[in-house]
């Protein structure tokens, strides 16, 4: 079965923007990952390499607060293109079918397909304009 969650895209302070909703919601972070932290032909530029690839929130029980800071070549965070909903599934089949359905008539910006982080992933924007990323998270098998 799915599970949905949000993901926040930042303009570099989403550190700060986490640190924030720790501090009002306490608990911490499942995981925080910096552009340094990735394997090389990933990490874009040096001046970006401690910025926030992802991080990820527990919220209550069955929650997750995500987000991330946008590198400066991929473009500015804008009310509109800040938000997406993440969907984690429970097989790859279960991605794909999901991933295909939702991006007939929109556009895929990330293909889906295996990443070096160990999930199976890919982004789309519907055809309603709604972001989506879909992952299967191998390590969670």
């Amino acid at each position: 079965m799915a599970r949905l969650n949000p993901y926040l895209n930042f303009n570099g302070n989403s550190e700060e923007a986490f640190n924030f909703y720790r501090s009002v919601f306490g608990g911490d972070f499942a995981m925080i990952m910096r552009f340094k932290d990735s394997p090389p032909e990933y990490a874009g530029a040096p001046s970006e390499s401690d910025k926030i690839m992802h991080v990820s929130f527990p919220i209550g029980n069955a929650n997750i607060l995500m987000g991330s800071d946008i590198p400066d070549g991929m473009g500015k965070v804008n009310n509109g293109n800040n938000v997406s909903i993440s969907i984690g599934t429970d097989s790859e089949d279960e991605a794909t079918k999901l991933f295909n359905d939702l991006s007939a008539g929109g556009k895929v910006t990330m293909p889906i397909g295996k990443t070096f982080w160990g999930s199976y992933f890919g982004m789309l924007i519907d055809k309603f304009g709604i972001n989506w990323m879909v992952s299967y998270d191998y390590n969670r098998a």
